[in-house]
């Protein structure tokens, strides 16, 4: 590996396990932290919405900490069975997560759109990592990997919003605004670069 490639992957797994860990904020601040500041009174005492909640950030972090290791080809070939650990955590992780993110998604703030742009991302990252199980189940290897690759790009979305967000509330002046564009920011462009990325593999 390259010493551009390493600074790459580390500067990608740093970004992972930072943002990987972010949900512990939730639980170290009061509720008015972060993104829930936002959020009605009304939706913070819903215990349906808090259990959708809780469920997407604690283990949509979880599959960010995780996941990044597994594009690791070193893991790969020296310790084949806790890359295929790591792979079935963060499968159950990550459907799990998707699947509550298309609930919490329908109270997004700033209305349709970002209801639209949220569940886009959920619905995406569900099935592309189901497919990325279905494949290597049939020992597909290829095809599970490149099903990986769009999985985590769509998992990925959790660090550019975070990225994006400060940006755009900066351009736009507030937030609501900021939000309906980062709904589709932080992952439309990640899907883009998958695309590339798994053409070239597909290509050699």
């Amino acid at each position: 590996m390259t010493l551009n490639k390493k600074t790459t992957f580390y500067s990608f797994a740093f970004l992972c396990i930072a943002i990987g860990l972010y949900p512990l904020m939730y639980f170290m601040f009061d509720r008015e932290f972060g993104l829930l500041d936002s959020k009605s009174t009304e939706l913070l005492s819903d215990l349906s919405w808090n259990v959708g909640f809780y469920t997407h950030i604690i283990l949509g972090g979880f599959s960010l900490l995780i996941g990044w290791s597994q594009f690791s080809p070193q893991l790969r070939r020296r310790n084949l069975n806790l890359h295929r650990l790591i792979g079935k955590l963060y499968v159950v992780a990550a459907i799990i997560s998707g699947t509550a993110s298309i609930y919490i998604a329908l109270y997004a703030t700033g209305g349709l759109v970002s209801i639209i742009g949220f569940m886009s991302l959920g619905v995406l990252w569900v099935f592309t990592t189901v497919r990325a199980y279905l494949h290597i189940r049939k020992r597909e290897v290829q095809k599970h990997q490149i099903m990986m690759i769009y999985s985590f790009s769509l998992c990925f979305a959790a660090v550019m919003l975070r990225l994006w967000l400060p940006i755009l509330i900066g351009i736009f002046g507030d937030f609501e605004s900021a939000y309906r564009v980062v709904a589709w920011l932080c992952w439309v462009p990640n899907l883009l670069f998958a695309f590339v990325l798994t053409s070239r593999l597909t290509a050699d």
